[in-house]
């Protein structure tokens, strides 16, 4: 069982497990009901993602910022809860045969702002949680959820739209909030509130975090090289259900099997990143899985109809596999090498970078779509997302075997957030 045994942890990862399933079926759900239910065209159901993600352009930094100087806990659960009313409100609407293509997007914007607050703080909370040397476990478990969430929603969101209709499978997903609000609830250790900078300067503590970040000779490939493979992951994916269903012709269920079949490859990558570490070392491992996934959405290009269907199965397996890896070591990296001061600063940074790129993604995805055809838009994304690779191989990351546990410097607030007691070794006071 081992990082299981930490009973409050348990309760963490359970709170995740449903709620990324849920997460797996909207994904799926949403852009079949634009494209079946409500008639969208390419650019609109583009529109879909870059709704849901655009609260990181604008939120992402300051989201950071805040989640370093409250608890985190009460964000998670209350951020579910809204959730949870928010989709709930599109099979209410279809039940009653009033639901629009702009209630849709409605819905995506304020759900992209809790979803901005909750992933920066639930990124936050698990140093909080665990000690450090407990973190790689714990997110090779949180990542696991990840991968069965993607493989069974995947599958099961396919199958669900044809069977129920997509607005009931979205339903699904207000339901998973609910069960994650409550474990998340159940959750006993006490949560120390940070300390708070005697005179607080929202602007210069940002700064601080994409300081740290930019300056720090692995973050900053790491950070470029995501956003690169965000950008172009979501220009594939903006247009991809759109591609299956009106290109290769296939129906709902066959995309979700198929889907299910390729995302194995993230159940296994959850069950050997450890390993594959210790074995390799984690800067290698991360540079080549990071490669990986270049190779992969270029092997989806490939996808076509008859049994050019298979090239879409070997590519998702690849990704999925690659992807899990990659996360899995940048996440524990990025929370190793940070002080815990700067941790929701830190990891809104890097969010703010990739997740950032997802609303500018799924618009470029959906103008060449529209532009120059939606096959030749997946090779632009998969050669793109290969050519991103560049930060990591001109970095000093491909010269080491092993990212060194740095001891990092931990700034504590004074007078001001911007001047600081550096303390070597330890936490700072409000933590743990």
């Amino acid at each position: 069982m081992g990082i299981l045994r930490h009973p409050d942890f348990r309760r963490l990862w359970a709170a995740d497990l449903l709620s990324q399933l849920g997460s797996r079926l909207s994904m799926g759900a949403i852009p079949l009901l634009a494209v079946l239910t409500l008639d969208a065209s390419t650019l609109q159901v583009s529109l879909l993602r870059t709704c849901e993600t655009a609260a990181w352009l604008v939120l992402g930094l300051f989201a950071g910022a805040w989640a370093d100087r409250v608890r985190c806990r009460p964000v998670l659960v209350y951020a579910d809860l809204l959730r949870a009313l928010l989709f709930a409100s599109i099979p209410i609407a279809w039940w009653f045969d009033v639901l629009t293509l702009t209630q849709v997007y409605v819905v995506l914007v304020p759900a992209g702002i809790l979803t901005v607050l909750f992933d920066v703080a639930h990124t936050s909370y698990l140093p909080r949680l665990l000690e450090r040397e407990r973190l790689l476990p714990g997110n090779a478990k949180l990542a696991a959820n990840h991968s069965m969430a993607a493989v069974l929603g995947a599958g099961a969101s396919g199958l669900l739209v044809q069977w129920l209709g997509a607005a009931l499978t979205i339903g699904l997903d207000a339901l998973s909030f609910l069960w994650s609000a409550v474990w998340l609830r159940a959750i006993r250790a006490t949560e120390v509130a940070p300390v708070q900078p005697e005179r607080p300067n929202l602007r210069r503590e940002i700064g601080e975090g994409l300081r740290f970040v930019f300056r720090h000779p692995l973050l900053r490939p790491l950070a470029l090289n995501t956003m690169t493979t965000m950008l172009f992951q979501a220009a594939a994916g903006a247009i991809m259900v759109v591609y299956l269903v009106r290109g290769v012709h296939l129906q709902p269920a066959t995309i979700g099997v198929l889907s299910m079949i390729g995302l194995l490859g993230a159940i296994v990558a959850s069950a050997v990143t450890e390993k594959l570490s210790s074995r390799y070392g984690d800067a290698r491992t991360l540079l080549v899985s990071s490669t990986g996934i270049g190779v992969a959405f270029t092997v989806q290009a490939l996808t076509g109809p008859g049994w050019q269907v298979s090239w879409f199965v070997v590519g998702t397996l690849l990704a999925g596999f690659c992807i899990i890896v990659s996360y899995v070591l940048q996440v524990s990296t990025q929370q190793r090498l940070c002080p815990a001061a700067l941790q929701g600063r830190v990891s809104a940074t890097m969010s703010f970078v990739s997740w950032g790129a997802t609303p500018l993604g799924s618009l470029l995805g959906g103008a060449l779509g529209t532009a120059f055809g939606l096959q030749l838009t997946l090779w632009i994304a998969g050669l793109g997302t290969l050519a991103g690779t560049a930060a990591l191989y001109l970095s000093p990351l491909r010269r080491l075997r092993t990212i060194p546990a740095e001891e990092v410097p931990t700034p504590r607030p004074s007078q001001s957030s911007g001047d600081a007691v550096v303390q070597r070794g330890g936490e700072p006071d409000g933590r743990l």
